[in-house]
C-alpha cells in the first residue's frame, strides 16, 4: 500500500489523477510534483531561504497547488491573499507578513497592479500567472530549472490572515517544526478525525476560494491521503451536484450558506443528480440553523460532519449521529483540545452557562498574531484563547454556540442571539439570505434589525414584510422579532460564506458607541 504524504505517493504513482482544475484540464501527482520543486529551485534562485515568505493572489487552480507543495517542503511560509480586496489591502498583507516574492494572477490584474506600487519589493520578485503588467512571467520561475527533488527539505506552513472583519488583518504565524515535509504531512491532517481514509477511491471537491484556512488545509490534506481533488471556480449549488455524480465525490469542506442554496433548488433538478457517493460532507465557518441541517440530513443521509474551529485553532467536532442525539450541539473537543466557557470576569462557569468560548491546542500548535503581541495576549486566558464567540457547554460537554460576542444584542438588559433568529427567518420561503444585527434605541439601548435577501424573483413589499413577521411571530418570543426588516439585492458575503456583518451594522453607529 501506497505511503501517506503527497511526495512519497507522487514518486510511487506518478500517474495518479490529483486534480482537476475548473476548466477541467488534470494533472497527475507526478506532474504536480515535477511542478514543485521546479518551483523550489527557480525561488531558491532568487535567494530565499527557509523562513522565508511567499505571498499569493491566486484563483483556484493548479498554480495554487504548486506553490503550496513547494513551500511546504522548502521551509517557507505560504501566505495565500483573499483576492476580493483590493490594491491597498493586498499591498498591506504582502508588507505585514515580509514576503520575499510576490504573485498574482491576470485575472485580479488591476489590484495587483495597484499593490505591486505600493509594496517595497523589487519588480523583479513580482511575478503574474498571465498578463500582469510590469510583472514577471511565472513561467520564469520554473523554465530551465530540474524537476529533481530539492536537497535540504524541511517542512514549510501557511501563514493565513484573519478576514479583518474589526480592524487591520494579522497573520496567525506558527513556528517552523524543523521536521522533514513527510513527518507533518503523514497524519492526513484534519481528514483523519473525521474518519477519511488515505485513497479508498476518495474524491474531493473543492467549492470554496483556496485562500481560506479551512478550504487549503482540507483540499491539501486530500493530496496528501491520495486523494483526487475536484476544483470548483464560482460555486453554484447545481453545478456542484453536476460534479459530484460527475467525479464520484466521496467528501466535501462546505458552509451553512451553500446548504441553503442546494435545498431551495427545484425538487426535480435536486433528483437529477446522484449523490449517493457521498460519505463525509464537513460544514463548518457559520452556525447552521437546526432545521436546515435536518433537510440535508434527510436529503444526504447520514454523512454530514460538523467543526467548530477558527484560523487560529480549535476545536470540537459532531458526527451526524450526534448530532441527531443533541440537534444544534458542535460537537465534543476533538483529540487534543480543551474547551473552556468563561465569564467576563474570568470564571470558569458550569454545565449550561453562557459565557465566551475558549480554545487550548496542545504547545506544537500555539500560535501568534504577527508583529502584534498585544493582540496575542488580549485573547487568551492560562493558555487558552477566544475568537469572541459565546455559547455553552452541556452536562455532557457538548457545546452549542450562541453568537459572535460583538454581535450579541443587548435590548433592555436582556441578551438576544442573532443567530437563532436568523436561523428561524431564513426558513422562510422567499428568503435566500438575513442578517439580525442591534441598531440604537434611545429607551432599550438596541432594537433589532434584520436585513433580507430574497430569493430570485421576488419584490419586497409591505405585504410581504407583514407575512415575514406573521411567520417569525410564529416560530420566536416577542422579545426576539425584529423591529424593522430592511431589504437589500445581496448581502456582504465572502466566498466561504462568512458575512461581514459590520458593513450592514456600524452606519447606523455612526457617531455612537455600542455597549459590547
Amino acid at each position: 500500500m501506497t505511503e501517506v504524504g503527497f511526495w512519497k505517493i507522487a514518486e510511487a504513482e506518478p500517474d495518479k489523477l490529483a486534480i482537476v482544475d475548473p476548466d477541467g484540464n488534470e494533472i497527475t501527482f507526478g506532474g504536480l510534483l515535477a511542478d514543485a520543486n521546479r518551483l523550489v529551485h527557480g525561488l531558491r534562485s532568487l535567494g530565499l531561504e527557509e523562513g522565508d515568505g511567499v505571498a499569493a493572489v491566486l484563483p483556484n487552480g493548479i498554480e495554487m497547488f504548486a506553490l503550496y507543495m513547494a513551500a511546504m517542503q522548502a521551509g517557507w511560509y505560504l501566505t495565500p491573499i483573499n483576492w476580493h480586496l483590493v490594491g491597498p489591502e493586498i499591498a498591506y498583507i504582502v508588507e505585514d507578513c515580509e514576503a520575499k516574492v510576490f504573485i498574482g494572477h491576470e485575472r485580479f490584474a488591476d489590484e495587483c497592479v495597484r499593490a505591486a506600487d505600493e509594496v517595497s519589493l523589487d519588480a523583479d520578485r513580482i511575478f503574474a500567472v498571465g498578463d500582469v503588467p510590469g510583472a514577471r512571467p511565472y513561467a520564469e520561475l520554473t523554465e530551465g530549472q530540474p524537476d529533481t527533488t530539492p536537497e535540504n527539505r524541511t517542512a514549510g506552513a501557511a501563514m493565513h490572515y484573519t478576514s479583518g472583519t474589526t480592524g487591520r488583518p494579522k497573520g496567525v504565524r506558527r513556528a517552523l517544526s524543523g521536521v522533514a515535509p513527510e513527518t507533518v504531512a503523514g497524519s492526513g491532517g484534519l481528514l483523519g478525525m473525521f474518519g477519511v481514509k488515505p485513497n479508498d477511491d476518495n474524491v474531493h471537491i473543492c467549492g470554496s476560494p483556496l485562500y481560506h484556512t479551512a478550504v487549503l488545509a482540507f483540499a491539501s490534506s486530500s493530496l496528501h491521503l491520495g486523494h483526487a481533488v475536484v476544483l470548483m471556480d464560482k460555486w453554484t449549488p447545481e453545478s456542484m451536484l453536476e460534479l459530484i455524480d460527475r467525479y464520484q465525490v466521496t467528501y466535501s469542506h462546505m458552509v451553512p450558506t451553500q446548504f441553503q442554496r442546494l435545498l431551495s433548488l427545484p425538487e426535480d433538478v435536486r433528483s437529477t443528480y446522484d449523490v449517493s457517493s457521498l460519505r463525509t460532507m464537513i460544514h463548518a465557518a457559520a452556525p447552521c440553523p437546526v432545521e436546515t441541517k435536518r433537510q440535508m440530513l434527510d436529503w444526504w443521509g447520514p454523512v454530514i460532519y460538523e467543526y467548530y474551529a477558527a484560523t487560529e485553532g480549535g476545536g470540537t467536532l459532531v458526527t451526524p449521529e450526534e448530532w441527531l442525539r443533541k440537534p444544534g450541539t458542535v460537537g465534543t473537543a476533538w483529540p487534543g483540545a480543551e474547551i473552556r466557557i468563561i465569564d467576563d470576569a474570568g470564571n470558569d462557569l458550569l454545565a449550561g452557562e453562557i459565557g465566551t468560548v475558549y480554545m487550548k491546542l496542545p504547545a506544537a500548535a500555539a500560535f501568534e498574531y504577527f508583529k502584534d503581541k498585544d493582540k496575542t495576549e488580549a485573547n487568551r486566558v492560562a493558555g487558552f484563547f477566544t475568537v469572541g464567540d459565546v455559547g455553552y457547554l452541556d452536562e455532557d460537554g457538548y457545546l452549542f454556540l450562541r453568537d459572535r460576542k460583538s454581535d450579541m444584542i443587548i435590548s433592555g438588559g436582556a441578551n438576544i442571539y442573532p443567530a437563532e433568529i436568523e436561523g428561524e427567518l431564513i426558513q422562510h420561503p422567499e428568503i435566500a439570505d438575513v442578517a439580525v444585527f442591534g441598531i440604537p434605541n434611545a429607551d432599550w439601548g438596541e432594537e433589532i434589525k434584520a436585513v433580507v435577501q430574497l430569493v430570485p424573483g421576488v419584490e419586497p413589499s409591505d405585504g410581504l414584510t407583514a407575512e415575514i413577521m406573521d411567520f417569525a411571530r410564529e416560530r420566536m418570543g416577542k422579545f426576539k422579532l425584529p423591529r424593522s426588516i430592511d431589504y437589500v439585492e445581496e448581502l456582504p458575503r465572502d466566498p466561504n460564506g462568512k458575512l461581514y456583518k459590520r458593513k450592514l451594522r456600524d452606519p447606523y453607529w455612526e457617531g455612537q458607541e455600542r455597549a459590547i
